[in-house]
């Protein structure tokens, strides 16, 4: 058994799901959520435990819990399996060095932000600090809350280069990792200078770039980050993230902040699902991988001008996504991490639970925006709500907002019910559709059999060859593939899967995740029957072909041959 067989023989396929998407369990091995690779309001993504597979009825993913590893969080088959054995503790066997560069190169770069991640931590904590310990102090961050997050400080001597140097990293690496940089003499000089140092790590907790924020006046930009690399895609990253996702799956929701400093504030007010964007506006890139952790997104972000555009523009993409949206505008023009500073933990908390659906606060916006006193300021406000209706999908909700604008706009409610009805129209949840392939009953049962019982392979398997209407059925490709197997004890779930179109895959999940097979009954005796019946049908079929065939010969005038084929057709008759 190589390493990947034995990694998946291990672990628990919904363990590892659960941690990153919320699961029901639904029958004695099966699990149902919401799909976490396509947009959608009511559960169609499977999980089978025994088998340890999962498959989404609605988009077509499937796979092993490798597999979903690498679509979750976009790594390779090497990242993936290396990621579930430091999870679970389980040793990796010795590797020699990869022959792919790319994986050499981004485990170089790893390897260097975790060198440079300890470095600026001992900056940090190093009498040539206490400066940047001070801010940090009157900032409200305790020495614990900037060891959590592993807050450090780039020097401003060249050290980082150096360092790197000294542990023998290969100066293309170090070309390209966005922490150092050559001048045109060749000499190396640190990327990062004076500045307070905040680790962005991927959401396994490793280490991919870093903010720094100037600690001297002059010192520009305020804010400098990492440069995109082989590991880091700041339209892709989260701040925090890695440190998001329990929280996020214990409270449901994710909470959406502007800032570093946001997120170490909402963490040490008790809000571990808090993260930020990395530099840049929020992006559908960033949201799906947030959907993946919870159904409820809590906008916090700055209460200012730019905060409430970028507010505005993060509830469409929210939206698109599927996620429920709230918006949570803290008073006093504080931002979220000053808001904990001044009011306190509690009252923080209380201010995201309590925060308002989007719905209001875009009326909130609109009547800012616009003379709603007036016919065209009416109208203007109309148009700039009417956009958001396509995703209010309850028709309860509908009219409740209908109810709230009517009064806040004053125009009828019967008016608005009608337009919140148009602009509702079309709205729906797109889903692939897979064409369904209709199987016979006996040959459908005797393929649920087969597929959860070892004993029933061990029977059936040498019996296959006696069907050859199995290969003419709707499921001839899943008996093709099983076919293909020397024996009923080399059978794969995974090799079958790859043999399959996605319809008879399909097909094959379904069958896998029927619950009305229990493990108490005779499965052997099932399959038994199942294999009379298609015997019997099998039968049935023959003496109607051989009826055609003596016709056929009578009206060549063959006598004898019909006489002959008239002898067969007795004995299945006989047999019948």
């Amino acid at each position: 058994m190589d390493f990947a067989q034995q990694l998946k023989s291990t672990v628990d396929i919904v363990a590892v799901i659960g941690e990153r998407v919320p699961l029901k369990k639904r029958g004695t091995y099966s699990y149902v959520g919401l799909c976490p690779f396509h947009q959608e309001k009511s559960g169609s993504f499977n999980v089978h435990q025994e088998k340890q597979f999962y498959k989404c009825f609605g988009c077509g993913a499937s796979g092993d819990v490798i597999k979903f590893v690498m679509e979750y969080e976009n790594v390779t088959f090497v990242e993936a399996i290396t990621s579930l054995s430091e999870r679970f503790g389980i040793p990796m066997p010795k590797r020699g060095p990869s022959d792919d560069p790319d994986a050499r190169l981004k485990a170089a770069l790893l390897e260097m932000h975790e060198v440079a991640a300890r470095h600026f931590q001992q900056n940090l904590e190093s009498p040539a600090g206490a400066d940047a310990r001070g801010y940090l102090g009157r900032r409200g961050v305790t020495a614990a809350l900037a060891s959590e997050f592993r807050l450090g400080l780039s020097d401003r001597n060249g050290a980082l280069a150096r360092l790197l140097q000294k542990q023998g990293f290969p100066a293309p690496a170090m070309e390209v990792s966005s922490l150092v940089k050559k001048r045109e003499d060749g000499t190396w000089y640190d990327s990062f200078r004076g500045r307070l140092m905040f680790p962005i790590a991927n959401e396994t907790g490793k280490v991919i770039g870093f903010g720094g924020r100037a600690m001297q006046e002059g010192d520009e930009p305020k804010y400098l980050n990492s440069a995109g690399t082989a590991i880091y895609h700041k339209s892709n990253v989260l701040y925090s993230v890695h440190r998001a996702r329990e929280g996020a799956r214990k409270n449901g929701r994710i909470v959406l902040v502007e800032g570093y400093m946001d997120v170490m504030g909402a963490y040490s007010a008790g809000v571990p699902e808090a993260v930020a964007p990395c530099g840049t506006a929020l992006t559908a890139a960033q949201v799906r991988a947030l959907r993946r952790m919870a159904p409820l997104a809590v906008v916090n972000f700055d209460p200012d001008t730019a905060g409430a555009n970028a507010t505005e523009k993060s509830i469409q993409l929210l939206l698109d996504e599927g996620f429920r949206v709230r918006i949570a505008a803290l008073e006093g023009g504080l931002d979220p991490d000053e808001f904990v500073k001044a009011n306190g933990a509690d009252t923080y908390r209380d201010r995201l639970a309590n925060a308002q659906p989007y719905f209001h606060w875009l009326a909130g916006r609109a009547r800012q925006r616009f003379d709603v006193r007036s016919s065209e300021g009416k109208v203007q406000a109309l148009e700039f709500l009417l956009p958001r209706v396509r995703q209010v999908a309850d028709r309860v909700e509908r009219a409740a907002l209908a109810n709230e604008l009517a009064s806040v706009l004053g125009v009828e409610q019967g008016l608005l019910l009608e337009q919140f009805r148009r602009a509702a129209t079309g709205r729906g949840e797109e889903r692939i559709q897979i064409p369904a392939l209709e199987v016979p009953p006996a040959e459908k049962m005797l393929l649920e059999l087969f597929l959860h019982s070892g004993e029933v392979r061990e029977y059936v398997f040498p019996l296959l060859g006696n069907f050859p209407q199995l290969l003419e059925s709707a499921g001839r490709e899943i008996w093709e593939g099983l076919l293909g197997f020397p024996d009923a004890a080399s059978f794969q779930w995974e090799e079958l899967e790859l043999k399959l179109s996605p319809e008879s895959r399909t097909l094959m999940a379904a069958m896998a995740f029927a619950d009305h097979l229990q493990s108490g009954q005779n499965m052997v005796e099932q399959a038994a029957a199942c294999l009379t019946q298609l015997g019997v049908g099998n039968r049935k079929g023959r003496i109607t072909e051989v009826k055609m065939r003596v016709r056929e010969a009578e009206q060549r005038g063959a006598i004898m041959e019909a006489l002959q084929i008239a002898e067969e057709l007795h004995r299945l008759e006989r047999e019948s």
